[in-house]
């Protein structure tokens, strides 16, 4: 009975979604107020439709409810309920109620904190919000729909994908989702913006909050994701450049871009074609996500689905909302002329530069992401492209970014002096060149890598200290202090976010540089070193899981015959799906890693063992911590959960058309 409520619910949440989707339109248009106000109640009760709905798809996968299809494929009795529930978003069917549920969430949101948004701007963004929300939910009703019924229900389901059995994992799809599908957002303030023909200072200030929720929950998403595919796939890596995990990290360039350009809008009026642009290009790199992700077009262990037919209502769904919105751009364009004028040395020009780079390197990533396909599709070819091409052509923008970041974040509004701010920043400067040197000098192979990077992130992270303190202006250290505990939580926000990016650049350069990696087959009793370390394979065994069966292994790692830490990897398998996984043994720590895998047994009685020792690999993730704190901190201050009040009269004031 819950089932079909549930079912019933989506279906009526598809018909409140087309009113909000049309009436509210209509009365922006024709200055109708009681059509406008729709919009409001509209918004809540397809919001409360559509969670319901979702809660009676989780009540079946809690209750191992086998009558439904979705539950017979991806979950089990036996399954700790805590996947269980991650099963309802470790599905495609479910993944994508969970797609149209942030998508009416962002909506609903719009609705009730909105207050301070001119009633036509409020009703047209509800309306194009609302409109999304209609693709998508008629995608999950006639293409993907959660509640199909079994006729024979079976007594048991087929489990869920092993390796998304994990906690990492159980998170890290609805922070994602929270990222890339709140982007949409964006794109229905900067769509409704483009049909009232208008983009002012105040549109900039209304839009960041919404792209800095979404930034935020993007950015914890992809370190959680990055995380789990440390530990858990037992490679040792924290990125692969697989195409799912760019499709994540080009919505979050551009994010990044949008945000940044959204302060020129609010600040100076000015780059308002671009930002409107960013915004538009921002979400549709997000509906591309999708689309590579359920297409079929390829194979990750992160794709959801095979079906080529789910892939073209996508592809649909994607020429639609882009395709119109840059129409729509164009046709407009004259709307949006740029009041503020600005030097070619001034915050605005820094700002301009920093978009233009993560853009830039956010098509980088798509082409590589893409070009496979293409060569096959046009020219029969199949192709690979890996690593070697994204790190080759991805990293110059980000050492070029790193370097500007600094000097932009420092330089004044219209017209700066260089030579000012490069005084100030001295002091990072020698740090992080004395600092390159040393690692350079020290370092037992030349490898470029981790000097430049360890300098980078150094002048990062002391650049934005250095910028902070700026602005406590002169006198002495005590009132100095005093003047920094009362700056805006904004100013502290974009500090600690520039200082985590420093951090995850050093992390990064670190680990790549000096990871030391040992491959060998170990018999129990033996001892065998590793960059100092001494490791012995101590013991293996067998031991029974609610769901699985693992091999375990002790292994002692001593240095100098003094014991560093005791460890137990371990292999599972999952008997339901026949399906092996890797559970690395991880010794955390400040400066290293130190990472034992346990592999399969060998002919002459040995198991096959995988040792990495991994310098400053858990500086990845703290920075990915400080960059999210950071935008949550800025999210938090004031101004920006206060609508700009001063501009709201006028704006009310001027005819939309």
């Amino acid at each position: 009975m819950i089932t079909e409520l549930g079912h019933f619910a989506l279906i009526l949440a598809l018909g409140v979604a087309i009113v909000q989707a049309i009436v509210p339109l209509v009365g922006a248009q024709k200055g109708w107020t009681n059509w406008m106000a729709v919009a409001v109640p509209a918004a809540t009760v397809q919001f409360l439709l559509v969670a319901f709905s979702f809660g009676a798809l989780t009540y079946a996968f809690v209750t191992s409810d086998f009558s439904l299809k979705v539950v017979t494929l991806n979950s089990h009795s036996a399954k700790p309920m805590l996947y269980k529930v991650s099963g309802v978003w470790g599905n495609h069917e479910g993944s994508m109620l969970l797609w149209v549920l942030i998508v009416v969430l962002f909506g609903a949101m719009a609705a009730w904190f909105g207050g301070g948004l001119p009633p036509r701007l409020k009703a047209r963004v509800l309306a194009v919000q609302s409109a999304i929300a209609v693709a998508f939910l008629g995608f999950v009703l006639f293409t993907s729909n959660p509640f199909i019924r079994l006729a024979t229900p079976p007594f048991d389901g087929q489990d869920l994908n092993p390796l998304l059995q994990d906690p990492g994992l159980a998170f890290h799809p609805p922070f994602l989702y929270l990222g890339y599908v709140g982007l949409s957002m964006a794109f229905s303030f900067a769509v409704a913006a483009l049909i009232e023909g208008r983009i002012d200072a105040a549109w900039g200030r209304w839009v960041r909050p919404w792209t800095l929720a979404a930034w935020i929950n993007l950015t914890i998403g992809i370190g959680l994701g990055s995380w789990w595919a440390y530990y858990e796939l037992g490679w040792g890596g924290f990125w692969f450049w697989d195409p799912v995990e760019n499709a994540s990290f080009m919505p979050w360039l551009f994010a990044a871009a949008l945000l940044h350009s959204a302060i020129v809008v609010e600040k100076r009026e000015s780059l308002k074609s671009w930002t409107i642009l960013l915004a538009i290009l921002a979400f549709g790199f997000s509906l591309i996500g999708t689309f590579l992700v359920r297409s079929g077009v390829i194979t990750s262990v992160h794709a959801f689905a095979t079906d080529p037919e789910r892939g073209v209502y996508i592809l649909a769904i994607l020429a639609v909302f882009t395709g119109g919105s840059l129409t729509l751009f164009a046709a407009r364009a004259n709307a949006m002329e740029a009041k503020g004028v600005f030097g070619m040395v001034s915050r605005e020009s820094a700002l301009v530069f920093n978009n233009v780079l993560l853009a830039v390197s956010s098509i980088v990533v798509f082409v590589g992401t893409i070009w496979p396909l293409v060569a096959e599709a046009f020219w029969g070819r199949k192709l690979s492209v890996g690593a070697p091409f994204f790190e080759a052509a991805f990293t110059p923008f980000m050492v070029v970014l790193a370097l500007i970041l600094p000097f932009g974040a420092m330089l004044s509004w219209k017209r700066a002096k260089l030579n000012r701010v490069a005084k100030s920043l001295v002091p990072a400067m020698i740090l992080a060149v004395s600092l390159g040197a040393l690692v350079w000098a020290m370092q037992a192979h030349k490898s470029a890598l981790a000097p430049i990077g360890l300098a980078l992130g150094t002048w990062l992270v002391v650049g934005a200290l250095i910028d902070q303190m700026s602005r406590t202006g002169r006198g002495s250290i005590a009132s100095r202090l005093s003047r920094l505990s009362r700056l805006p939580r904004a100013d502290w926000g974009k500090t600690i976010a520039h200082a985590g990016l420093g951090i995850t650049f050093i992390g990064i350069s670190g680990l790549m540089a000096w990871q030391v990696e040992d491959i060998r087959v170990a018999n129990v009793g033996d001892t065998y070193q590793v960059a100092g370390y001494d490791v012995t394979l101590e013991r293996v065994y067998e031991e029974q899981g609610p769901n699985y069966i693992s091999t375990k292994a002790d292994m002692l790692v001593t240095r100098s015959g003094v014991e560093v830490t005791r460890l137990t990897p371990e292999k599972r398998v999952y008997p339901v799906q026949a399906m092996p996984t890797t559970e690395a043994a991880i010794s955390n720590g400040i400066w290293r890693d130190i990472y034992l895998v346990i592999g399969d047994p060998q002919a002459n009685g040995g198991f096959a063992v995988r040792t990495f020792i991994k310098p400053l690999a858990n500086w990845i993730w703290a920075g990915c911590i400080l960059m999210s704190l950071g935008g949550l901190i800025s999210l938090s201050d004031r101004r920006y959960r206060v609508a700009a009040g001063a501009a709201k009269a006028p704006m009310q004031g001027v005819p939309a058309e």
